[in-house]
């Protein structure tokens, strides 16, 4: 979530000065910076969507026919409509992402669903508060309601506790330069 923040123009140049000025950062270049924020960022969710049915795909199989799974042959019919691309013949990266079966038993869409909810947290708390990402009541609710119980409560209770309500997609979606569809 605190991600967020370094793409606010108010905290780039905050946060940053030239190495032997000290000089802030100049509000032409956090504008660049800023404008480069969804640079790729739709081949990189394709991706991620990519990993995660992968994930889905081969810990949605019986155990009898676990040793079965090809996730070479997985991947071959994934890549296409993910990535966009077909996977290099005689590889297979499935063999080498430690996610599938390094203890996540197919929760890798975690990643990307934590990216909906951080999305969500960031536009309708810190960036709707009087003093934008660095109000102090905003952090302190943070603080309060996410930090605070850590793992010691459900964390779609802590999110609801935080939001005020359920969490949304239009964040998330606004955030990687998209617009929902309404209709």
């Amino acid at each position: 979530m605190l991600e967020n923040f370094i793409w606010e123009k108010v905290v780039l140049r905050k946060l940053s000065c030239h190495y032997q000025t000290k000089e802030p950062l100049s509000e032409d270049m956090c504008d660049k910076l800023a404008a480069t924020k969804n640079e790729n960022s739709g081949i990189h969710n394709m991706r991620q969507l990519q990993f995660g049915v992968l994930d889905q795909t081969i810990h949605n199989v019986s155990f009898a026919d676990a040793k079965n799974v090809r996730t070479a042959d997985v991947l071959k019919e994934l890549a296409p409509l993910y990535a966009g691309v077909p996977m290099t013949p005689g590889t297979n990266f499935a063999a080498s992402f430690g996610h599938i079966a390094g203890g996540y038993d197919a929760q890798y869409y975690g990643y990307l669903w934590s990216e909906v909810f951080s999305d969500d947290m960031f536009a309708s708390v810190f960036m709707k508060a009087k003093d934008g990402p660095f109000d102090k009541d905003a952090g302190l609710k943070y603080r309060k309601c996410i930090l605070q119980p850590g793992g010691s409560r459900d964390a779609v209770d802590m999110l609801r506790d935080f939001l005020g309500r359920d969490p949304t997609q239009e964040a998330f979606l606004s955030a990687k330069g998209c617009t929902p569809n309404t209709n």
